[in-house]
């Protein structure tokens, strides 16, 4: 098979049923499937999801338990997937499905394992393209991704990449940390970006911070490495404050006793809270990634609804 177009699917019944007619028009000049994961959909998503499952031969879908997260989805579908490519898309139209063919087009052409799609324009919200300026700064130092690399959702993997990625099976999947840990060979692609046609964005300042702090502190050593300059800088500050105010105890006006009190609570306190929620965020982290929890689990699929 050629190509898997794999989607995430959330509260979607008025976009999905035309998402996957247009797909089965766009791409019916390659072999390929669709793999449409329900993460935890409340709204009629699930129905609708099933019964494309049992009109189209090439689609195939599973439904979640309950909502873990769209990187959690796709993993997911990484799992189903059976293609030679993987292309993700979302569920929103806000990716024509007719640019998938550009991806693959490049990714044969360059032989890229990887090919993201960039935009010239984002028919974002303000929020959100705050949300990814932060993400894309935060992935460049931490990640050591090329600054002018957009990490795009519609994205197409190479099939030896995927079955790297799906090694990982903890709690807390980032696929651009993941892909970017397998290799280095990637190539992007200018397609359009529409606005959405339906509803508002699923991505809310609560899961943006979210993704922000599973990039910090999942898939980088970042904070931990920056205790050594500000230890560092804490440490000359507290030397040379001490030593003005020895200079101002022999020199005079004495200093005050609230003075070095409040200066070395601060000093030391504050140091301790960061330490420990930088610590506590680490061992959090550990303790989820080693207590079991699952990346998904599925509740039924189409082939056991066939």
């Amino acid at each position: 098979m050629k190509l898997s177009v794999v989607i995430p699917v959330y509260n979607s019944e008025t976009t999905i049923e035309s998402l996957v007619v247009r797909l089965q028009k766009e791409l019916e000049d390659i072999s390929f499937e669709i793999v449409m994961i329900s993460d935890g959909s409340s709204d009629g998503s699930n129905k609708i999801c099933t019964r494309l499952s049992t009109q189209f031969s090439n689609v195939r879908f599973i439904a979640l338990r309950r909502n873990y997260g769209e990187f959690n989805a796709v993993m997911c579908g990484l799992n189903w997937a059976q293609g030679e490519f993987c292309v993700m898309i979302d569920d929103d139209f806000q990716n024509p499905p007719d640019e998938i063919i550009k991806l693959v087009k490049l990714a044969e052409d360059g032989d890229y394992d990887v090919v993201y799609s960039y935009y010239l324009k984002k028919e974002h919200a303000v929020y959100r393209n705050l949300g990814s300026r932060l993400v894309n700064w935060i992935t460049s130092y931490s990640l050591k991704k090329p600054k002018n690399l957009y990490l795009s959702s519609f994205k197409l993997i190479r099939k030896e990449v995927v079955e790297e990625i799906i090694k990982y099976k903890g709690p807390y999947p980032y696929i651009d940390g993941l892909i970017f840990r397998i290799t280095k060979n990637i190539g992007t692609v200018e397609v359009v970006h529409q606005k959405r046609e339906e509803g508002t964005s699923n991505y809310t300042w609560r899961k943006l911070i979210s993704l922000f702090l599973n990039i910090l502190f999942c898939y980088s050593s970042l904070p931990i490495r920056l205790f050594m300059p500000i230890g560092l800088g804490l440490f000359g500050l507290g030397f040379f404050f001490l030593l003005f105010l020895s200079g101002q105890w022999i020199i005079g006006p004495d200093p005050k006793g609230w003075q070095v009190v409040t200066a070395a609570v601060l000093f030391i306190g504050g140091i301790q809270c960061t330490l420990l929620s930088v610590l506590g965020e680490y061992i959090g982290k550990s303790f989820m990634a080693q207590s079991g929890q699952p990346q998904y689990v599925i509740k039924y699929n189409s082939e056991n609804i066939l």
